[in-house]
């Protein structure tokens, strides 16, 4: 029974550390794939549906950010175990709460506007023409794809976890402060992706030593 347990802790261990090091290097990614980093300026529905438009390497990286949003939902449950014993158990609970709930709608905003484009490549230009009056209804948040919007709350979940773990001294300071400052900038509108890219690098930063750490066995999972 204890050779199972372990085995079972130690498949946790390794798949949570993993957690921390490959969603922060998918952002990356991400990010570096968005045309035009060196000019920024904030995008209108039409000029982010005509970046998009066959354009399969920032479709490839949209759909990557899609699929780490369970990534995301296992960090901040970890984070929230963290903080459970410590003063800042609520921020770690609030946070995870929020954090969970705005990662479902990046997975929804990364469908609704991302992931719906790639197929639409595979119209005759004709064809795609005469869909944008809709696609701009789409990419204007109409009707029930405000709730979206909830992505914020991803931003606002981590930053309470932030502050939580720098507070409790559950990570190390400047590890703190990097998450810290990463979360509070990822969320930056389209068109100046080269800020949400350098914020994912300082979240890189941070979280990719803690999540070496867990695999190697430096640090518990509090589970």
């Amino acid at each position: 029974m204890n050779s199972n347990n372990s085995q079972i802790n130690n498949t946790k261990r390794i798949f949570i550390g993993l957690s921390f090091i490959v969603f922060p290097l998918i952002f990356i990614f991400a990010f570096a794939t968005h045309p035009n980093l060196l000019k920024p300026h904030f995008l209108g529905s039409a000029e982010l549906i005509q970046r998009a438009h066959n354009n399969s390497l920032l479709h490839f990286g949209h759909a990557l950010v899609t699929l780490c949003t369970g990534l995301l939902v296992v960090v901040a449950i970890h984070f929230m175990n963290i903080l459970k014993t410590t003063r800042s158990e609520w921020l770690g609970f609030i946070g995870s709460v929020l954090a969970i709930f705005g990662a479902l709608m990046l997975a929804a905003d990364k469908g609704a506007y991302c992931l719906t484009m790639s197929a639409l490549d595979n119209l005759p230009e004709d064809k795609f023409i005469n869909m944008m009056p809709g696609l701009i209804a789409i990419f204007g948040k109409g009707g029930w794809l405000i709730l979206t919007w909830g992505i914020v709350l991803l931003t606002v979940g981590f930053f309470l976890q932030a502050v939580g773990l720098l507070m409790s001294k559950s990570l190390a300071t400047w590890q703190g402060i990097f998450f810290l400052i990463g979360v509070l900038f990822i969320g930056t509108p389209d068109g100046v992706e080269i800020i949400n890219l350098t914020s994912a690098i300082l979240i890189a930063v941070a979280l990719v030593p803690y999540g070496i750490k867990l695999i190697i066995n430096k640090t518990s999972i509090n589970t």
